[in-house]
């Protein structure tokens, strides 16, 4: 161990953030600890009948502390001294309101109990008006701002958050200095920052979420804010007009976060990025393969060569922003709102009725029973849905439960279930959800093809992909073609991994760690030929059915 180097990548997603220490020579992973967010799990701050999803940083800041504490604690004597790098990944487009001095008005006193003075986590919709309007809006100039983040701006992102927060507190707004994302905050925070002004923007948030383009020279002029609503007036040049890759240092540990967290002020800080960007380089991305971070929700990563990309927008995506993903390529990004949450949904709804029972008559033995049947349901819907037969008559869903994020973003969609009969039961429902997240899947990989950007392979990462065949092999059969599964559970947390490495100079671009540090695939599921025919055919009565809906039943939030 004497000359080895140890880097961490932490990882923060909806429900938890994980803290894993890795050997920057070969990707091994050394320890790694989990901190579920507390108040997050209490259900506070949250309303999801608004589509409200707020998190309080508290729950960050002391999750890191935990994470990284506990990981340190787990390794060998000794090798903390060694750990060189720390890089950073969270979910997106995840903002916050700061003061001057960057900190989050959530930890100031008067704030420490309001909701929107937290961080307005990715799923969060109050904003759907707001992303209306800046959609309307920017079809009065000259120059589409709207042309790299895929022609169409979102409720999940950063200025119809922004915009809405301002509009709906008038307290938060006016002890706002400026907003920031989350995965911005940390490594600022990280490194000692005292300055609002001094946080360096990640390439891959601002890219994806906030209107910055390298094309335009930054963000859109203060005129397009201003006449959007002048209650923004100001803000842009409080923000940011450069903008930094992944593979660049912040800074080092402050003083104050080494002996909170054991570590030494040597320890160097990387630039932060969005959790499926780092996700996709934890899973050894490739030129043209999707890479298909599957969890709560999905997204959607390819790169490109810059010179192949020349001249060409997709249109209806997230986004496309060189530098996002890898230095040096474009990097385009989409996804869907919900995809495990859809799943989790479902088994809340079964499992209300035992739920409430339990509840009115608690005891060790009721407890243990929920607890069981908790665990198992999903895994055994799974199991008897694979056992049914795949008709073209079979029960039908649209899986836009939490809005639909791409193709060509609308967060006032709702879901829907279709073709339902008498017979109809939880594992002939669970089916039809399972397909329809699919089918979800594979409208992302047409609209890319449609647009002349070619999909060679597909890349499956995340929980879902490591622990439920009969969703993955559902989906090879679906996409009619081939979907390897990354070897990692961790792929998110080993990316910021890779980039701490190369931020830390030990190797001089993060293709480098990837090749060096990459664990491979343990797993490829290959699509049944006569199962694909039927869901060829199934699909097009789905996207009938979708555009039905759209046209006919979307509801205001």
């Amino acid at each position: 161990m004497a000359d080895k180097k140890y880097v961490i990548g932490v990882d923060y997603g909806s429900d938890s953030v994980r803290s894993v220490i890795v050997d920057s020579a070969n990707g091994e992973e050394i320890s790694s600890a989990v901190f579920y967010y507390p108040r997050w799990k209490a259900g506070k701050y949250c309303d999801p009948s608004q589509s409200q999803f707020r998190q309080h940083p508290l729950d960050y800041t002391e999750g890191l502390t935990e994470t990284i504490r506990q990981a340190v604690a787990k390794s060998p004597e000794g090798l903390a001294d060694k750990i060189v790098a720390i890089s950073i990944d969270t979910t997106g487009s995840t903002p916050v309101a700061v003061n001057e001095q960057g900190v989050p008005l959530a930890l100031l006193p008067q704030f420490a109990e309001n909701p929107n003075a937290m961080f307005v986590l990715w799923k969060d919709h109050t904003g759907v008006q707001e992303a209306a309007e800046i959609n309307q809006h920017a079809t009065k100039f000259d120059t589409n701002y709207l042309a790299y983040c895929g022609g169409i701006y979102s409720s999940e992102w950063f200025w119809a958050k922004f915009l809405h927060i301002l509009r709906s507190d008038a307290a938060v707004a006016e002890n706002t200095y400026t907003w920031v994302e989350q995965c911005d905050w940390l490594p600022f925070l990280l490194t000692g920052g005292k300055n609002a002004k001094d946080i360096m923007a990640s390439r891959c948030a601002a890219g994806h979420k906030a209107l910055w383009a390298e094309e335009f020279g930054g963000l859109p002029p203060e005129e397009f804010f201003t006449s959007l609503d002048p209650i923004l007036a100001g803000y842009r040049d409080k923000l940011f007009a450069e903008t930094y890759t992944s593979d660049q240092k912040v800074g080092n540990l402050s003083a104050e976060w080494a002996e909170k967290l054991g570590l030494s002020t040597d320890v160097v800080v990387g630039v932060g990025a969005f959790d499926a960007h780092f996700g996709a380089v934890g899973g050894q991305i490739e030129p043209y393969y999707l890479s298909k971070v599957m969890g709560t929700s999905t997204c959607d990563i390819l790169v490109a060569p810059n010179q192949d990309m020349q001249g060409k927008l997709v249109a209806g995506i997230c986004g496309q922003v060189n530098g996002s993903v890898i230095p040096g390529m474009a990097g385009l990004e989409a996804g869907q709102s919900a995809f495990g949450d859809a799943y989790a949904w479902f088994k809340n709804l079964l499992l209300w009725p035992i739920r409430n029972i339990v509840a009115e008559n608690p005891n060790a033995e009721t407890d243990a029973l929920l607890n069981k049947i908790e665990e198992q349901l999903i895994p055994v819907l799974a199991k008897k849905a694979d056992q049914l037969p795949l008709t073209e008559k079979d029960e039908y869903a649209i899986d836009w439960l939490n809005g639909r994020r791409t193709p060509n973003a609308n967060q006032m969609l709702k879901g829907a279930f279709f073709g339902l009969d008498l017979g109809t039961d939880a594992v002939k429902m669970f089916k039809a959800l399972v397909e329809a997240t699919c089918f979800g899947a594979k409208k992302i990989v047409d609209q890319f093809i449609q647009q002349g950007v070619q999909v060679e392979g597909l890349i499956g990462l995340g929980g879902v992909a490591k622990k439920s065949p009969y969703i993955m092999q559902m989906m090879a059969d679906v996409m009619n073609r081939p979907i390897k599964i990354h070897k990692s559970e961790q792929t998110c947390a080993i990316g910021a991994a890779m980039f701490a490495a190369t931020v830390a100079g030990i190797y001089p671009k993060v293709e480098d760690a990837m090749k060096a540090m990459g664990q491979g695939f343990d797993a490829e599921y290959h699509p049944n030929p006569e199962k694909a025919k039927i869901y060829a055919k199934r699909y097009q009565t789905y996207v009938q059915a979708g555009a039905f809906i759209e046209e006919h039943l979307t509801f205001q939030k």
